[in-house]
């Protein structure tokens, strides 16, 4: 049987390196308290957003790419007074020209079911005001189309 001293020797010796090397190795979350793991995915829960939806039509675009005119004012028709209290479903389609210097000129192509109403969209879409179509620093001439439902219950 090993004296006390050669035990204690082979323990320091041989065993205590071995088990410094495991504690020095191993991770330090087995030492953390019960609660103090790491949670970082939960810490950063208030940080995702959730977005709705989004739909985009068409570009986002710069000067040097501008397809068409720039509406700066779009003013509605409104119901003619002899239409008013009257239930509406129809819609017009026209074609607004918009000058290098920015006059308008409305172009109809398909009008409302109703006359009325056909008048106070074109009166409406004369109104509308514009930055010309650019091409690069040069204005052009430009186009759009424009389709407007009236409609009431």
């Amino acid at each position: 049987m090993p004296s006390l001293m050669e035990s204690m020797y082979f323990i320091g010796r041989y065993i205590l390196p071995v088990g410094v090397l495991a504690i020095l190795l191993s991770p330090a979350a087995a030492f953390a308290a019960a609660g103090d793991e790491a949670t970082h995915e939960s810490d950063h829960q208030e940080d995702v957003l959730e977005l709705p939806e989004v739909h985009v039509h068409g570009l986002s675009l710069n000067k040097d790419q501008q397809l068409g005119p720039v509406a700066k004012s779009t003013p509605w028709p409104g119901i003619p007074a002899s239409l008013s209290g009257q239930e509406l479903d129809d819609w017009m389609k026209a074609r607004l020209l918009v000058s290098k210097h920015a006059k308008v000129t409305v172009v109809v192509l398909e009008p409302c079911k109703h006359r009325e109403l056909t008048t106070a969209g074109v009166n409406a879409l004369g109104k509308w005001t514009f930055d010309p179509q650019m091409k690069g620093d040069d204005p052009i001439d430009g186009e759009l189309t424009v389709r407007i439902h009236f409609r009431t219950r």
